[in-house]
C-alpha cells in the first residue's frame, strides 16, 4: 500500500497540493473540511475520499497537511492534539504539513502540547512529532509553483524525500531554514499578486499606446513569463539582462527613468516587506490567545 495522505482543508492551495500529489504513485488521498459537500466534490475529481474527521484523518494518514487558514489552524491543532500524541506514543507519528502563514513549528508544537488547554504540557513528548511547515504559491494550481519547505529535527530523511516526491508535482520544492519562512511569504506567497498588477499595467500601457485590450494582454502575460525564463535559463542577473534591452538613447531606457522616477523598485521592495511584516503580525494575537 502507498503511503497515506489527509488533507484537513480543501481551499485554493490544499486542493492545488493534492491534486499534485494525485499524479504521485500509489498515494492514497482523504480530506475533511467543514464545508463537506465541498470535500467530497474535490474527493470525486481526484478518485480520493473523505474522512470522517479530523480525529479520523490524523489517525489514518501518514502524512497530515493543514490547509486552514492562521486563525482556525489553533482549534484544529487543539482538536487532533490526543490523537496526534498516541500516534507518537505508538511508535508510528503522522508527520504534520502546515502552510498557514506565520505558524512556527515551535508555535505549532506549544499548541499540540496542550498549551491553552486543559492538558498538560508534559503530557507527552510533544517535541519528538515530526512537522513540517510550507509556504506554497498560487502558481501551484498549474504545477507552476515554488514551495519553500521547513522540516523540524524528527523528520526522517526518508520522510522528507518522500514529501518532495508529493510535492514536487505541484512546482519547485526548495528547502528553507525556518527562520527565513516569514520573508518567503512576502516574496513568493504574495509576489504572485504584485506580479499580476504589474501585467496589468503593463497591458494597460498597451492600450492607452493603442493595442487593443486582447493583444496588449496577450504581450503582456508573454513578455512577463519569457522575461521570467530568461533569469532562470541564463542564469544571468536581471541587471544584466536589463541592460541587454536598454539600448543608448532608445525606448526601453526612456521607459525605465519613468519608472525610476517613480520610485518603481523602491516601492516593489517596500510592498514585499510589507508581506512579511505581516506574515508577522498575523499570528500574534492568535497566540496571546491560546498561548
Amino acid at each position: 500500500m502507498g503511503v497515506t495522505i489527509a488533507c484537513i482543508g480543501s481551499g485554493n492551495m490544499g486542493s492545488a497540493l493534492m491534486r499534485g500529489a494525485a499524479k504521485y504513485g500509489g498515494a492514497v488521498i482523504g480530506f475533511t473540511d467543514t464545508d463537506r459537500a465541498k470535500a467530497e466534490a474535490l474527493a470525486d475529481s481526484l478518485g480520493a475520499s473523505v474522512y470522517a474527521s479530523n480525529i479520523e484523518a490524523v489517525k489514518k494518514a501518514d502524512y497530515v497537511f493543514l490547509a486552514v487558514k492562521p486563525q482556525v489552524l489553533p482549534g484544529v491543532l487543539a482538536e487532533i492534539a490526543p490523537a496526534v500524541r498516541d500516534r507518537l506514543a505508538s511508535g508510528k507519528p503522522a508527520v504534520l504539513v502546515s502552510m498557514a502563514v506565520g505558524w512556527s513549528i515551535g508555535k505549532i508544537l506549544a499548541i499540540l502540547g496542550g498549551a491553552g488547554t486543559d492538558v498538560p504540557a508534559d503530557h507527552a513528548p510533544v517535541a519528538s512529532i515530526p512537522v513540517v511547515r510550507i509556504m506554497p504559491n498560487t502558481p501551484a494550481l498549474i504545477s507552476k509553483g515554488i514551495i519553500a519547505v521547513a522540516v523540524s529535527e524528527e523528520v526522517q530523511a526518508e520522510q522528507a524525500a518522500e514529501l518532495e516526491r508529493i510535492l514536487g508535482a505541484a512546482g519547485i520544492v526548495d528547502y528553507l531554514e525556518e527562520g527565513y519562512m516569514d520573508a518567503a511569504t512576502g516574496l513568493s506567497g504574495s509576489g504572485p499578486a504584485f506580479v499580476y498588477m504589474f501585467m496589468e499595467a503593463l497591458a494597460d500601457g498597451g492600450v492607452l499606446a493603442g493595442l487593443p485590450r486582447e493583444k496588449a494582454l496577450r504581450y503582456a502575460a508573454q513578455t512577463v513569463l519569457g522575461a521570467a525564463a530568461m533569469v532562470q535559463e541564463t542564469g544571468k542577473h536581471p541587471g544584466e539582462l536589463k541592460d541587454m534591452v536598454a539600448s543608448p538613447g532608445g525606448t526601453t531606457i526612456k521607459g525605465i527613468a519613468v519608472l525610476e522616477e517613480a520610485g518603481f523598485r523602491g516601492t516593489v521592495i517596500a510592498a514585499v516587506e510589507a508581506a512579511y511584516r505581516r506574515s508577522i503580525e498575523l499570528v500574534s494575537p492568535i497566540i496571546g490567545e491560546k498561548i
